[in-house]
C-alpha cells in the first residue's frame, strides 16, 4: 500500500468549503458543483505549483474564482433560459409577514454586486482574513474591506426593508445555506 498523498487529503478537506463558496457565487447548485469539479480538476493537474505549507484553500479558491469569471464572461452574450424561474415569474407570492427566514437572506444575497458578495462570502461565511480574501480576489485589502462593509450595510437595508426577488426555496436553497454554515462554524 502506498503512504497517504497529503495533496489528496488537503484537496478533500477544502471541497465542502469550495462547495459553499461556489454556491453563494453562482445562486444555482448544479454550476457550482460543475464549478467546483472544474476547479478540483484544475488543482489536480497543477499540484506541481502547489507550494506545500500555504494554504491550499486560499489556492482552490483563486482558481474557482477565476474560472467563475471566465465562464460569467463566456455567457455574458448568451440568453440562459430556465423554466423554473419563468414559470415562478408568473406567480407572484403572498406578502409575508414574520421572521427573516434563511431563504430570504439567501436572495438579499443574490442581489448584491458579485464582487461584494464574493467578499462577504469569503469573509463572513469562508473565514479567511482580509488579507487572504484580498489575495483571492486579487485586489488590495483596502477594497475587500469596503466591499465587505458595504455588502453588510446593503444586507440590513434589504432586511429592514424586506427582500424582493425571486423567491425560491426547498432543498437547494437549505443545501447552500447550510454549507455557509458550516464552513463558518469551522472557521470559527
Amino acid at each position: 500500500m502506498s503512504p497517504p498523498d497529503p495533496f489528496k487529503h488537503e484537496l478533500t478537506g477544502a471541497i465542502p468549503h469550495l462547495r459553499a463558496f461556489a454556491r453563494g457565487l453562482c445562486g444555482r447548485p448544479d454550476m457550482a458543483d460543475d464549478l467546483v469539479q472544474e476547479t478540483l480538476l484544475k488543482a489536480w493537474a497543477a499540484r506541481e505549483r502547489f507550494i506545500p505549507g500555504t494554504s491550499i484553500r486560499a489556492w482552490t479558491f483563486t482558481i474557482l474564482r477565476n474560472l467563475y469569471l471566465t465562464d460569467r464572461r463566456r455567457s455574458r452574450n448568451q440568453g440562459e433560459y430556465d423554466e423554473l424561474v419563468a414559470e415562478r415569474t408568473l406567480i407572484t407570492p403572498a406578502g409575508q409577514e414574520g421572521p427573516l427566514h434563511l431563504a430570504d437572506l439567501r436572495r438579499a444575497l443574490m442581489q448584491l454586486p458579485p464582487e461584494r458578495r464574493e467578499a462577504l462570502l469569503l469573509v463572513g461565511a469562508g473565514g479567511f482574513s482580509y488579507e487572504e480574501a484580498a489575495a483571492i480576489c486579487g485586489c488590495a485589502v483596502g477594497t475587500i474591506k469596503s466591499r465587505v462593509g458595504r455588502a453588510r450595510a446593503a444586507l440590513a437595508t434589504m432586511i429592514e426593508q424586506g427582500v424582493e426577488g425571486p423567491r425560491e426555496g426547498g432543498q437547494a436553497g437549505d443545501a447552500i445555506m447550510a454549507d455557509l454554515a458550516r464552513v463558518s462554524e469551522r472557521a470559527s
